[in-house]
């Protein structure tokens, strides 16, 4: 299977094979994703809660970014790489251009992701023109989770579908690689998928779309909660948890370390010790 090398390559993939990719904050998670050979690693802002504690993706900054990207990256040389620009990184062409630039020389990005429709069409037209490959993101936008009320379903109206179906087209014609879809229904991300030229990657929208992204935590069982569109692929969190609790258990019962993980000195320098140095 050849796996795409840049966000120019994943274009070629529509109608060709479902695209997979999985987000990653750190070494040893994007190793992992690297070595399952996945299509593309996003580095979401979606670090905001998974790695640093945050309710939202909002407090994430661009330094953020960078410094979790820079270290994807030296784990994953040979993965796509696409970075989230976080909340008010992009409020403007100049803006972006200053920040997207960051992501791209300072973590070695393939791509940069942002959300929103039509408002973001200068800057997506902007960074194109850079030569700044672009994600598009449209439905659920975790980084308007207060507009939207909360992390809610979205377009279920028709005139939402209609805004979406817009936002959508604008997108690709302004030239993005690929179009994330969050939170919305099947039926609509079918239609999107059907309508645009470029790639859909779904992330709880249904399988009519030309991939799937997934949490890592989500994707192998980390999290304490997940939501309904995921199926956790492994039982990552229990495993853990069950290992802890094991060495715990050693450590109290005096059974770890044992002399098998332990390191020894040869009785002949132990007793020249003691007779040089005898207490």
């Amino acid at each position: 299977m050849t796996l795409p090398k840049t966000a120019r390559e994943l274009l070629h993939l529509k109608g060709q094979r479902p695209q997979v990719w999985i987000t990653a904050y750190d070494f040893t998670q994007a190793e992992l994703a690297q070595s399952a050979a996945v299509d593309a690693i996003l580095v979401g802002d979606s670090l905001g809660m998974t790695m640093l504690g945050y309710s939202t993706t909002l407090p994430v900054t661009v330094d953020d970014m960078v410094y979790h990207s820079r270290v994807v990256r030296r784990a994953a040389s040979d993965t796509l790489l696409i970075v989230d620009m976080p909340f008010l990184s992009y409020r403007d062409p100049a803006t972006a251009l200053v920040n997207a630039g960051r992501i791209m020389q300072e973590a070695a990005a393939d791509a940069v992701k942002l959300e929103g429709g039509a408002r973001i069409i200068p800057v997506v037209e902007h960074l194109v023109a850079e030569g700044i490959p672009v994600i598009g993101h449209l439905g659920l936008t975790p980084q308007s989770v207060h507009r939207m009320g909360g992390y809610r379903v979205q377009a279920r109206t028709a005139d939402a579908v209609h805004t979406l179906v817009e936002d959508a087209r604008q997108l690709a014609a302004a030239g993005i690689s690929a179009l994330v879809l969050e939170g919305i229904p099947d039926r609509v991300a079918a239609l999107v998928t059907h309508t645009v030229t470029v790639p859909t990657i779904g992330i709880g929208a249904g399988s009519a779309t030309d991939g799937q992204v997934l949490v890592f935590h989500d994707c192998v069982g980390l999290s304490a909660r997940t939501p309904k569109f995921v199926t956790p692929f492994a039982h990552g969190r229990e495993a853990l948890l069950q290992g802890i609790r094991s060495y715990r258990e050693a450590v109290i019962g005096g059974t770890f370390p044992d002399a098998q993980h332990s390191y020894h000195i040869t009785d002949e320098e132990w007793d020249h010790f003691v007779r040089q140095h005898p207490s």
